[in-house]
């Protein structure tokens, strides 16, 4: 029977997400696929050699909720500093290869908790198994990660662009060596800039194969555009039940990756981290100063963990009702607001004490919430 996950409609009715039934693969101490909750990873953007800045960047997106995250080998330097950062670090380290199969070999000795290989670049058969027997002795996974960037030339050739098809031959070319292997421990990901074709190798993965799925749109943009692209196309494979692991990728520091990955997530209700903020987007109608307000608010539960929704609101049109449906609300107007708390009134609040008087509710019921 398929996992279900309850999200709601536009009405506000309950629907079904209907997860896709995967394997279940561990990856350190992060079980991915089964029934486990969707994985938010990310990657680091220092060098790796650089195990002080490295390790610092890490410790900062484990504080931001990152559950795995990967580094880049390119070289032999990078590749052993990598026991060093695995001692210093809470969460299971992935090691990101491509070109060099013996990057892979001395990133296992290393004792990381997963690998990263592309089918595009790894090299010839012999070559990926030396990696499988010694990934498989150590009993660490391995995520076959397929981009339309880099897709066997062979492929390429046959399919003429890097199409979806495309992407999933070179996917299943690769899980089939490591099968005859003896090797279950895979994950896969088929991710392109193109958010259409992301899409749809997903989909077709789906149909082919139940090992876990790790959804991203690669080179996905800035921060602005990079979080559209994303939110796109991993929301799109998310609430059709497919994805069991995520990355946004975008051209911005990794916090932000974490962050807005827990954004996608929330706005499927399929996982919640730290507070919510909702706010009206103004108009003429507006009574308060509501962006500067929300930037107030936002700037000072930065950090906060406990998933609470808080409404912040300009006029009378939708500002009382959605106030209302909040864990905490301002309804605001004029010179005065009122202070929602659980749907209940807590009380009128004078506009030049509203954010004093947010910030107590939010303390309040973040403490009752621990």
């Amino acid at each position: 029977m398929k996992r279900k996950d309850i999200s709601k409609n536009g009405a506000g009715e309950a629907m079904e997400i209907r997860r896709r039934k995967t394997r279940v693969v561990r990856i350190g101490n992060v079980s991915v696929g089964g029934r486990s909750p969707i994985v938010v990873q990310s990657m680091t953007k220092t060098d790796t050699a650089d195990t002080r800045k490295t390790i610092k960047q890490i410790k900062s997106l484990e504080k931001a909720g990152c559950e795995i995250v990967r580094v880049a080998v390119p070289d032999s330097g990078a590749a052993r500093a990598l026991g060093k950062i695995k001692v210093s670090i809470k969460i299971p380290l992935v090691a990101d290869i491509h070109f060099d199969h013996r990057l892979a070999l001395i990133a296992l000795e290393e004792g990381v908790d997963g690998l990263r290989i592309n089918p595009g670049n790894i090299g010839k058969r012999e070559r990926v198994e030396q990696v499988v027997k010694a990934a498989l002795k150590r009993k660490v996974p391995i995520r076959i990660g397929v981009n339309a960037g880099s897709i066997e030339k062979r492929i390429l050739s046959k399919y003429g662009r890097p199409s979806p098809s495309a992407m999933l031959e070179s996917a299943l070319g690769h899980t089939k060596i490591l099968e005859e292997l003896g090797f279950r421990a895979i994950k896969l990901s088929l991710k392109a800039s193109n958010v259409r074709d992301t899409v749809e190798a997903y989909r077709l993965a789906a149909k082919e194969t139940d090992y876990p799925l790790h959804l991203g749109i690669t080179e996905a943009g800035s921060y602005v555009s990079g979080t559209i692209h994303s939110a796109v196309g991993i929301g799109i494979l998310l609430s059709e039940g497919i994805g069991d692991t995520l990355r946004v990728s975008l051209t911005a520091p990794p916090e932000r990756e974490v962050e807005v990955a827990y954004e996608i997530l929330r706005a499927l209700d399929l996982r919640k981290r730290g507070p919510r903020v909702i706010s009206c987007p103004s108009c003429g109608r507006a009574e308060i100063d509501v962006e500067k307000l929300t930037k107030q608010v936002e700037s000072k539960i930065a950090g906060l963990t406990s998933p609470i929704d808080i409404a912040i609101m300009g006029c009378v049109v939708n500002g009382p009702g959605e106030a209302q449906d909040a864990d905490i609300g301002l309804a605001g107007g004029k010179g005065l607001g009122m202070l929602f708390v659980r749907g209940k009134k807590a009380g009128k609040v004078k506009e030049k004490d509203f954010l004093a008087a947010l910030l107590k509710e939010i303390e309040t019921l973040t403490r009752e919430k621990l």
